[in-house]
This record gives C-alpha cells, structure tokens and sequence, in this order.
C-alpha cells in the first residue's frame, strides 16, 4: 500500500476584518455545514468531525437531513431519482420542509446549551438554501447568534466517486433490501445529475463574506478562507489531517509485567515471563500477517519497549514515543489499589464517581490523558497501517476515539493483557476486531462500581 497522498494548493485567507456579530463573543455556539453533490464523503465527514469534537470535549451533534427525508416519505412511492428533479415541485416542498426541520432542531439543541456545536449533514448545494441557513443562524432570537462555518467535498475523481457509491450508498436506508446494488447504483448516478442541475458551488467572489472550506479529491488539496474562532480552526486542523485510505491499525498493550503480577499502579517494571512469551509470539503473528509498510509506535516504558524490540526486523519503523506513557498516577505509582484505598480513602471514593475527571495527586486524569493523545490521533488518521504498544488507560482513550464511546464508558472499556485489538475505519464506523493470545496474564479490569461503591480489581 502506497503512503498518504501529498496535500497540495492549500491556502489560507484569514480576514482582519470581522463581519458577524456573534464573532465579537469568544464563546458562541458553531453550525458546521456539508456542502456538495452526493458521494462526495459529506456523511463521512460529518461522522468522523462529530466524533472527534466529542473526543476532544466540545459537545457536538449531527443533524442529518436525508433521516428526516426518509421518515417524511417513502421514494418508492414518490419515484426513487425522480423525486430529486429540480423540476420535481412535490419533492422540493418535502425536501425544503425536512431541511427547515432540521435547521430548527439544530438551533434548539444550541439555543438550549445542550451543545456547542451543531453539524448540518446536507447537500446544501444551492445558494437560496446556504443564505436560508447563514439568515437563521443571525437572527436576533439566538443569544448569541450562531457562528456558521462550511465545509465543501468538491470530487472529480472518477475512482473516489465510484468508491463512496459502492461502499456507501449500496448500504443507504434509501436502497438497502430494497433494490439490487447494480439498480440502487444506477438510481443513485441518476439521482447525482439531477442534484448537478441545481448545483452552485461556493464561489471565491460571490461568496467573500462566507467562512469555509473546500476539500478537494478527499483531501488531496484544499482552500480555506475566512476562519473565525476556536472551533473553525480546530475543524480546519482535523479535516487536513484525515483520510480515507483503506488501512488498519493495530492496538496492544506490552506484555504481562512484573507489576501487573502482583497488582502495583504504574511503575517502569519489567515484563514478567509470560510477557517475553506474548513479545516473542506477537512478533510471530505480525510475521504471518504480512503487512505492508507496518509502522510500530511504543511507550518508551521498558515493559513496553521491550515488547517493541522484537518488532524491529519486520516493521518499517520502530518508534518510542513518551506521549504514549501510561497515566501518570501521581503520589500513586506503585501502590496496589488496597493501599491506595486505605491511604487515601478520600480520593479513592472520588476517583470511583467520576474516574474520567479524576485527577491523581501529583498525577493525571483520562480528560489530561485524551488532550495529550491529540496528536497521536492525528498521525493515526495521518497513516496506513500501524502496530500502536501502550498501556491501557491510553489504549482506552484510542479505542474511545475510533469507536465513538462517551466519558462516562471510556474509562471502563476492556483492554486485556496479550491481546492485539484490530481497528478497520470504515465510511460511517470502525470495525473492533479482538485476537486473544494463549498465554496467561493477570485480569488488571476494574468493573464500573455499583452505587455501594463496590468494585472488582484493576491496574488503572
């Protein structure tokens, strides 16, 4: 598999002067828009940017115009393609409706503060439909008015378009049992030139005031102009990060160590005998995978580290990064989790209530542990394939990302000794694959506690 495709042409234009009301606050709710013709990856987009906003802590929402479509009517009875005709004034009236419904939901999930930011998962292809929203979004009634950003697919790559089509839209509500995949691909062609016909795409002049960006060919180049605020930038930073090669990435923690033997927090153990085996047998399964290009990134903990070595003669790079350090339990590190309770039963009581914000003493919280794994993200969403060797409060918060668990669960998810998580991205989801080795190794998990505060062992 070939590497990331190089980004070209990208440019900023980033105005001094400021148009928007609401740009005079710091804090005002955002609206993300989708805009362009279908297959073009806007729901893709919209899924993997609501993930990551919600993984890094701003609150986000989709709101998806075609599900409010397809529960207003049924296109078998309007005439599959046809109902999209610009010239179609029965399907216009249904697509407008289900369009305002859906702005209006969206401005009550952020007039309510029940979010910080709302995505709008639709064509939006004409200009009328774009000021429609960019109007709503500054009237008076919004305290304050909502800060409204773009985001264009442009696509005339003929291998991307018929790639979104058969992956995605086969599996649509709109077809799926419904007609065979060569008939829903050649309604869904059909349904395409009838959105072209009415297609204005964001124009550099006629749309100078707007803040936007176009990603051109899944992100091969791109422009950018007038970004306004946190939230647009933090967009912008992500969008150019992500791509949509096909690839795996590989999840697991360092072999069994001494610590984890004998119930200690943290630490620089070594790995117990059962942990050699499981370094020496994943070398062995990574061997019979035959993966290409398979890049290792370690916690540069030994336990970890040692793990890692025995990767080094059939991984293009091996790499030891201290961003990838387990939590840092603060005045904790070494302590059995019975010594933590006895010593400090107080915190201990706390970090049971609301273990995502609890901070150790001296230590970290997983909040602190997910800003830190930003960048790893990042170059996750960056790569092809790769073999990440952590520990399990950070494999936790990876895990968290790619599959889209909330605060609440992220501390709790399962990420057992001498086991290789692999993760598959696909358009709208991650596929968790888990392959246990048959080598034995301390339960390090610790059960959600119940309401008496009860709780079974665990590492961290």
């Amino acid at each position: 598999m070939k590497g990331v495709p190089q980004r070209k042409m990208t440019y900023w234009n980033v105005k001094g002067t400021v148009t928007d009301s609401a740009n005079e606050q710091v804090r005002v709710p955002n609206v993300i828009a989708l805009v362009g013709l279908p297959a073009r990856g806007k729901t893709y987009i919209s899924h993997k940017l609501c993930r990551y906003l919600n993984w890094i802590g701003i609150k986000t929402k989709a709101f998806n115009v075609g599900e409010y479509r397809r529960k207003a009517c049924n296109l078998e009875e309007q005439g599959e393609f046809e109902f999209f005709s610009p010239h179609n004034n029965k399907g216009n009236k249904i697509r407008e409706d289900c369009a305002r419904l859906a702005i209006e939901d969206m401005g009550r999930y952020l007039d309510s503060k029940e979010g910080e930011v709302a995505i709008l998962d639709a064509t939006n292809t004409t200009r009328a439909r774009r000021k429609l929203l960019v109007d709503y979004c500054r009237e008076m009634q919004h305290n304050p008015p909502f800060r409204v950003f773009f985001i264009e697919s442009v696509c005339d790559d003929p291998d991307i378009i018929n790639s979104n089509i058969t992956e995605v839209k086969t599996c649509s509500p709109d077809y799926k049992g419904i007609m065979s995949e060569e008939a829903a691909k050649e309604d869904f062609m059909k349904r395409i030139e009838m959105y072209k016909m009415q297609y204005e795409p964001i124009d550099e002049e006629a749309d100078e005031e707007l803040s936007y960006i176009k990603v051109i060919n899944a992100g091969k180049s791109f422009y950018v102009h007038n970004v306004n605020g946190h939230v647009q930038s933090r967009v912008v930073y992500f969008l150019m990060n992500i791509h949509l090669l096909p690839r795996s990435i590989y999840l697991t923690r360092h072999g069994e160590s001494e610590y984890n033997r004998i119930g200690r927090l943290g630490g620089d153990a070594p790995l117990s005998e059962n942990g050699l085996k499981y370094a020496s047998r994943l070398q062995n399964y990574f061997e019979k995978e035959k993966i290409n290009e398979l890049r290792v990134w370690s916690s540069q903990k030994i336990r970890a580290a040692q793990t890692a070595s025995k990767m080094a003669h059939i991984a293009q790079h091996v790499e030891y990064w201290k961003v990838l350090d387990e939590i840092d339990a603060g005045i904790c590190e070494g302590l059995t989790y019975e010594d933590f309770e006895s010593r400090y039963p107080k915190q201990f009581g706390e970090r049971d209530k609301d273990k995502y914000h609890y901070r150790y003493p001296s230590g970290e919280s997983y909040e602190d542990l997910v800003a830190r794994l930003e960048p790893v993200i990042m170059e996750l969403e960056r790569q092809s394939n790769v073999l990440v060797i952590s520990h399990q409060a950070v494999l936790r918060c990876i895990l968290a990302y790619f599959t889209n668990q909330n605060r609440d669960d992220l501390p709790y998810l399962k990420v057992p000794l001498h086991t290789v998580i692999k993760l598959t991205p696909k358009a709208y989801s991650c596929e968790v694959e888990m392959f246990k080795f048959d080598i034995a190794a301390v339960n390090t998990y610790r059960e959600k506690p119940k309401t008496d505060g009860s709780a079974t062992h665990a590492e961290q």
